[in-house]
């Protein structure tokens, strides 16, 4: 699992979502991610504060990474949504967080669930990055961001 497209469909980037705390944007992501892998969106929003509640997701600039796992997950997915207004994160810079990538991975998922982590926290500690996933118009341009390497490196 080396691609931003083994992680992230097109169809689970969100922009322009409104949100107005954190419970909301879990709530939102859950009923995303429930509709990719049919899971039940409550429990899913559930697992995302539990883990929350063991210190923030929200590692600074304005960026979330909220991930848990959950039973019968065939493969870690993500869902990435791009806030209308930035929400209260308690991030470790105190700043509130306007783009938030969430992963869900299966429960025997160790290693597999620490690479998807580190390489979304990679990607997302770039400031060049942030700005054009800010800037991009539509869903479907946040994602070519996310798999323009890919498809150079294809090439």
């Amino acid at each position: 699992m080396t691609d931003f497209s083994d992680l992230l469909r097109p169809d689970a980037v969100q922009t322009g979502v409104i949100a107005t705390n954190k419970k909301a944007v879990f709530q939102h992501l859950a009923t995303v991610a429930s509709d990719l892998i049919g899971a039940d969106p409550k429990l899913i929003a559930d697992r995302l504060a539990a883990r929350e509640k063991l210190g923030s997701t929200g590692f600074g600039g304005g960026v979330a990474i909220p991930h848990a796992k959950l039973e019968g997950l065939a493969q870690v997915t993500g869902v990435f949504a791009r806030l209308a207004q930035p929400v209260d994160f308690q991030a470790v810079d105190d700043l509130p967080v306007d783009l938030v990538f969430m992963l869900l991975s299966p429960t025997d998922a160790g290693a597999v669930h620490l690479k998807a982590l580190a390489r979304v926290s990679r990607r997302l500690r770039d400031k060049a990055f942030l700005e054009k996933l800010r800037g991009g118009g539509s869903p479907d341009a946040v994602y070519a961001l996310f798999t323009a390497d890919e498809v150079r490196d294809a090439a």
